[in-house]
């Protein structure tokens, strides 16, 4: 018995496999797709009707029945009403290509049982479903594709939680292009939206939340990718996901499979937008008019580049257990980017490539893998841009740190701040120190660094950090900390109650201007 269970999604993705040897639409035919998709699963379910395929004129009508997957289910355990026969409409082309097409809807409510025998009834609806596409057996996907949902609703309730959710709309786009270099790679650029999403949740032990967005918004490639090896992976672990362990000339295959997959992709993008998310409780309510979120991998596979990063605009919050006098320290605006480069994935791959698939692997085999990322064991974490600002503070940094993976100590870090309008922060500090007093100390702290800035021209200020790997410190080509030296109390032969005299030299921190 191979496959257990396989999804709709999946079933139809195998079920055409084979290219089209012609446009005539026949009982044959029909029979024969049939055959080839329920041939993935286990006898009782081919048979059980789960799966139907009729010529419907010029393309084939697959009907999905997933009520039967259900049979065998104890209803007082898990449950599902409305649970109708759906179907996808297939053409075949001249081309090898398939036209995939369909428009349903769906309603279905139930039940079901967790571990703990907690009953929780359940709710799922879509009143349309349209979608349509162009299906290449060659790799097994889709080449393109559009789909279009409308009015989707989700309860879910049990003892302790209630949780509703609805989407107006939902869009999505794929297209795709064979990669420069051919190999059965492709380049693959999908979006999609979603409009009007709502959720709240309420439990017995937590307030009621609700969560609004006018819009989502996603835009997502991927380069290079292994179509062909893919498929060829997963039809691998389909004849062999029953096996305790894999014979050597199966284990030496699926090696070569995935050496010819290497590198995995040459570049992925994905970026998401949500505008207008607002979240509100009985304890107050915040929002942000625009948020990002931004992940790609480029470069080398020797030397590959990880960057990630979220912004959001026009951040707003009200709460009662928010002083007023310290709101306007709340930031408005924020960006985060950060990004890891010379990522060494081709080490990582010849390393996966010799390791024993029938061998239970160490505890410390995850770990030691991952360090083949980094050559040298040496990390790098780049800041291309942190910023943040508010009424009262306006603050931008950029930077690097460059140390080990095996110790945090020994790291070297380069590092520009730039805040403007630093005297309207201190002004606001001292403000709120009137009737807090413990931020005097803070006060203190932004004067003194403001000690060591320079002016830019445009009037911000300036702080040039460097952090050398012996523990040297400089700010603006000022040093302010020498290097780590060795233990003072061994190598001078003091006892460990004398004091020495502090370093008046160098590294001596100028004295902070006078507190106002």
């Amino acid at each position: 018995m191979r496959l257990k269970l396989v999804t709709a999604t999946s079933l139809l993705a195998l079920c055409l496999v084979t290219t089209a040897q012609g446009v005539e639409i026949n009982q044959g035919g029909a029979d024969a797709l049939k055959g080839t998709l329920t041939k993935l699963l286990p006898e009782d379910l081919a048979k059980s009707g789960l799966i139907t395929v009729n010529p419907a004129g010029t393309r084939y009508e697959i009907i999905y029945d997933l009520a039967k997957l259900l049979a065998k289910a104890d209803p007082a355990t898990f449950a599902i009403n409305g649970l109708a026969p759906f179907s996808t409409f297939a053409t075949p082309l001249d081309s090898g290509l398939w036209n995939i097409e369909g428009d349903n809807k769906f309603s279905v409510s139930g039940h079901f049982k967790g571990k703990d025998e907690k009953p929780t009834d359940f709710s799922y609806s879509i009143a349309s479903l349209v979608y349509s596409g162009v299906f290449d057996p060659a790799i097994s996907y889709l080449r393109s594709a559009t789909s279009t949902a409308k009015d989707i609703k989700l309860t879910s309730k049990s003892e302790t939680e209630e949780v509703s959710a609805s989407i107006a709309s939902m869009d999505q786009k794929l297209s795709s292009t064979d990669s420069a270099g051919g190999n059965g790679r492709i380049d693959l650029t999908g979006s999609g939206s979603m409009s009007a999403f709502v959720e709240q949740i309420s439990g017995a032990q937590m307030p009621p939340v609700e969560i609004r967005a006018d819009s989502v918004d996603v835009e997502a490639k991927v380069n290079g990718l292994p179509a062909k090896q893919i498929r060829e992976m997963v039809f691998f672990i389909l004849d062999h996901v029953e096996e305790k362990e894999l014979s050597p000339e199966n284990s030496d295959k699926i090696k070569g499979i995935l050496k010819e997959a290497f590198p995995l992709l040459a570049s992925f993008s994905e970026t998401i937008g949500v505008n207008n998310l607002t979240v509100s409780t009985q304890v107050g309510s915040g929002g942000v008019k625009a948020f990002g979120y931004n992940v790609a991998i480029d470069g080398p596979t020797n030397a590959m580049r990880f960057g990630f990063g979220m912004n959001a605009q026009e951040i707003s919050f009200d709460s009662p257990l928010m002083p007023a006098s310290y709101s306007p320290f709340l930031p408005t605006s924020f960006d985060l980017q950060l990004a890891m480069p010379n990522l060494d994935f081709a080490s990582f791959g010849d390393a996966l490539m010799a390791m024993d698939f029938n061998e239970k692997a160490p505890e410390t085999s995850g770990e030691e893998m991952g360090k083949k990322l980094f050559r040298d064991d040496r990390l790098t974490v780049e800041f291309p841009k942190i910023s943040a600002k508010s009424d009262v503070y306006d603050i931008d940094m950029t930077g690097k740190i460059e140390g080990r993976v095996d110790t945090q100590k020994d790291y070297s870090m380069e590092a520009t701040i730039l805040a403007r309008d630093l005297d309207k922060t201190i002004a606001a500090v001292q403000e709120l120190a009137k009737t807090d007093p413990d931020l005097n100390q803070v006060s203190f702290g932004i004067m003194m660094v403001k000690g060591f800035a320079k002016t830019d021209a445009d009037g911000r200020s300036r702080w040039d950090i460097s952090v050398s790997r012996d523990g040297a410190v400089a700010v603006n080509g000022q040093q302010i900390k020498g290097p780590d030296g060795p233990d003072q109390d061994q190598d001078q032969g003091l006892e460990p109650d004398q004091e020495q005299e502090p370093d008046q030299g160098q590294d001596a921190v100028p004295a902070p201007p006078q507190q106002p």
